[in-house]
């Protein structure tokens, strides 16, 4: 396998083409951003601690049975993954208020969901992700009814395996989001990456905030933070 060509430069990520047409190397990247790129810094080891933290994450999801594009680790910091047509469409589970739930609804910070609430944000940096609903998901084009009601199922089904995943090590897991796509068989397929920089994680003794929150709010130990909770979860990272 040969890595090629840069495809894509995200915020964190970059994605490589390769010489199969249907795989991709997904480098992670010690870039570190919030609040629309309004606030940017390298972290040093950022990029390898999260490119093993997804990998470990993914291989328990595909252990339960849910389907992503997780091909196996390449690199302390790069993973090779298939080639999806990503949907622009983010699905967010909150397990406990937090974040813009609470600015938006005057909700306390630490309030217990019960039931989980499900949300849909559409991926535009120019319009800062607005939240949408599944009408105009359907209307506008960026995924089916058919598409929507499988992301939804698979969401919960991640919920279920890292909820526990993340209580039997002491911590909570207070929301996160995810992105999914059509493989070539056209599935449903989690793509993108699972980490401390797209959910938030709180010890469940302490309530201490162990996630992308400790940079947002200039809290501090930012990487020695998503150590500790891949370690507490049984990662061994290199």
């Amino acid at each position: 396998m040969e890595k090629r060509e840069e495809l894509y430069a995200g915020k964190a990520k970059s994605v490589f083409r390769t010489d199969d047409p249907d795989l991709f190397v997904l480098v992670f990247r010690d870039d570190t951003s919030a609040f629309d790129g309004e606030k940017m810094e390298q972290l040093a080891r950022k990029g390898r601690v999260n490119n093993q933290f997804n990998a470990f994450i993914m291989e328990k999801l595909e252990a339960a049975g849910i389907s992503t594009h997780f091909e196996g680790l390449l690199s302390a910091n790069e993973s090779l993954v298939k080639k999806l047509d990503m949907i622009p469409v983010e699905c967010v589970v909150r397990n406990i208020a937090a974040g813009s739930l609470c600015r938006r609804l005057g909700v306390e910070e630490g309030k217990v969901l019960n039931p989980p609430t499900f949300e849909l944000f559409l991926k535009n940096d120019a319009l800062h992700d607005p939240m949408v609903n599944e009408s105009l998901a359907i209307t506008f084009g960026w995924a089916t009814e058919q598409q929507l009601a499988a992301m939804k199922l698979l969401t919960f089904q991640v919920n279920d395996v890292l909820k526990a995943l993340f209580d039997a090590a002491g911590m909570i897991l207070v929301d996160y989001k995810l992105e999914f796509g059509i493989d070539a068989s056209g599935q449903i397929t989690l793509g993108d990456e699972f980490s401390p920089d797209g959910c938030r994680i709180w010890d469940k003794e302490t309530r201490k905030k162990m996630d992308k929150d400790r940079f947002r709010q200039g809290l501090g130990s930012v990487i020695e933070t998503y150590e500790e909770v891949g370690q507490r979860l049984g990662i061994s990272f290199d």
